[in-house]
Order: structure tokens, then C-alpha cells, then sequence
């Protein structure tokens, strides 16, 4: 089994990115496990999962845009901004379907949020929700996001609605709902959150802990590893066909200039394949090709 890859895990609710980091680690018997974006402990989905040599792909992956099926309940509104914190303000309200989707569309495109006291954002070299913890005063922390999509799928309760949300690095789906709240002038609290797509991976291949372990109870644990040229399989490729001299020196970094070099995508990072072979990523510019992340198997000693 090859000890590189992402596995595209369905996170449980009530379990943090690192203790799903740490599962990992047990199953896969791998060290060099991390994940590619936190997901809030009370949220349920896909957080993919480097595993080996994939662990460089990181800044790769942490940009991508996400999907969310989120639960937006007006009345009450928490200290968290979600159902999982404590209450701090009330009302009865009688928000309609039609006032919430009429309210959506300032949502779109670039915002600007008020990051959450219970967060894992820093500041002074401490985390927010260590200071919240301790009573401190709330610290405004503003951070630009960009929202895609948002809209309106359906009421689940009377004050209850389901918002589908594409949106990109760093937006806090409580503090939208939250957000929203405020927009019609009644406390709300996100209730219910599933994270249903992040970058190329998707909530239909996704792998259960239970699953990833009686796969590896028959032996086929490798089959829920994706080869790290399929997870970043949006970047375009490079297939070169090499001398094993420059072969060597692409492989050590060096830059080379082999046989059609000159129609490759510059300065974008490319999916390069030696000979049919997934080697890494690398960039071509006017000077030639170089290797910018090299995730062959060749030497691995992972463990």
C-alpha cells in the first residue's frame, strides 16, 4: 500500500480536525498525517486528510473552495453562533422564507466578517477561544471572505431554514448565519452544519472511521487513498519524456529544458509526470521547467 496519498474522511459531529488527524494516524500507521482546513467540532463532512509525502501538498489544497449545507434558526442567539454555545439573547420572531431569500443576495461576493470569540484565530499569540474561555473581553478580529453562492433550499422548522453556501477560505458559517440574523433584526444561531464538498472532494466518496478500519481489518486500506496527483487533479499537467541525466536534475530540483518545454502553462504550478510517472508538482517560466515539490516514491521512508 502506498504510504502517500489524501483520504477523503466524513468527520462525525462532536469530533475536532485533530482528534481526526489522530485516528488517522492509528489507522494508517503513519506519522506525517494532517488535514487540509479545520472543520468546527459540531460540524459533520468531508475533511480531507494528507497522509505521507501528500502532508506538502497543504497549500495547495487550504485554498479551495468549499460547499456547506447549513441550518440558519432565528429566535435565540449564543455566544458561539451556534447551537453548542450558551444562549445570550432571545426573541420571538416570525422570519418568512421570503424575507430570508430577499436578504441572500448582500451576502454574495466579498465580505467582510467579524471572526467569532470561539475560534481557533489568534491574536498576541493567543487563540480566541482560550481568551473566551477566560472571561475576557470580546477582541474584534475582521477578516475578508469571499461567499459564491448562497440561497434558500427549504424551511425545515417554523424559525428554521437550510441555506446551501459556496464559499472560500477562512468564512465562518455561524458568523453568516449570525450575520443574517442581524440583516433582519433577529438574534440567530447556526443549528445544523455539513460540509459537502471541499476543492475536488465530495461528500459521495467519502470514508467513515468505522469504514477506514474494517478496510483495514481485510487488507484494503489502500484503496481509500487518493494518489496525491488526483487530489490537486484541477492543476494542468506537465508530461515529459527525459534523458536520465535530465531526468536527475529535474528530480534534484535543477531547472532543465527538455523537448516542448516552451508550450507549457508558465508560472502556474503543473502536475509533472517522468515518463507516465507522477513525480510532483512543477513550474515552467521563460528560463525552463523545474521541480517545486517533488512526491515520487522513490527513497520514501515514511513511518
Amino acid at each position: 500500500m502506498s504510504t502517500t496519498g489524501v483520504v477523503n474522511l466524513l468527520k462525525p459531529p462532536g469530533m475536532t480536525s485533530s482528534d481526526a488527524v489522530s485516528e488517522l494516524r492509528r489507522i494508517f500507521g503513519q506519522k506525517r498525517v494532517g488535514h487540509t482546513g479545520t472543520l468546527d467540532p459540531g460540524a459533520a463532512g468531508v475533511l480531507p486528510i494528507c497522509i505521507g509525502r501528500a502532508t506538502r501538498l497543504f497549500d495547495y489544497l487550504v485554498d479551495k473552495e468549499k460547499e456547506y449545507i447549513a441550518e440558519v434558526c432565528f429566535g435565540a442567539c449564543t455566544d458561539t453562533q451556534d447551537s453548542y454555545g450558551k444562549e445570550t439573547g432571545r426573541a420571538d420572531t416570525a422570519v418568512t422564507a421570503d424575507e430570508l431569500a430577499a436578504v441572500l443576495s448582500g451576502f454574495i461576493g466579498e465580505q467582510e466578517q467579524i471572526a467569532p470569540m470561539y475560534s481557533a484565530l489568534s491574536i498576541g499569540g493567543r487563540k480566541l477561544y482560550d481568551l473566551a474561555r477566560e472571561g475576557a473581553e470580546p477582541v474584534e478580529k475582521r477578516r475578508k471572505v469571499y461567499i459564491r453562492t448562497l440561497e434558500l433550499i427549504g424551511q425545515t422548522a417554523p424559525q428554521s431554514f437550510l441555506l446551501r453556501v459556496e464559499c472560500g477560505r477562512g468564512t465562518y458559517v455561524r458568523t453568516l448565519c449570525y450575520d443574517i440574523g442581524r440583516a433582519l433584526g433577529a438574534p440567530a444561531h447556526l443549528s445544523f452544519l455539513l460540509r459537502s464538498r471541499s476543492g475536488n472532494f465530495d461528500l459521495e466518496e467519502t470514508y467513515t472511521l468505522d469504514e477506514l478500519r474494517a478496510l483495514k481489518e481485510t487488507g484494503d486500506l489502500g484503496q481509500a487513498m487518493v494518489p496525491p496527483d488526483k487530489a490537486v487533479g484541477n492543476l494542468q499537467e506537465a508530461r515529459l519524456t527525459l534523458s536520465n541525466e535530465d531526468r536527475r536534475l529535474f528530480l534534484n530540483g535543477a531547472v532543465i529544458k527538455p523537448k516542448g518545454w516552451e508550450g507549457l502553462p508558465k508560472d502556474a504550478p503543473l502536475r509533472a509526470y517522468v515518463a507516465g510517472v507522477f513525480q510532483g508538482l512543477a513550474r515552467s517560466d521563460v528560463d525552463g521547467i523545474r521541480m517545486i515539490l517533488f512526491l515520487g516514491e522513490e527513497n520514501e521512508t515514511d513511518g
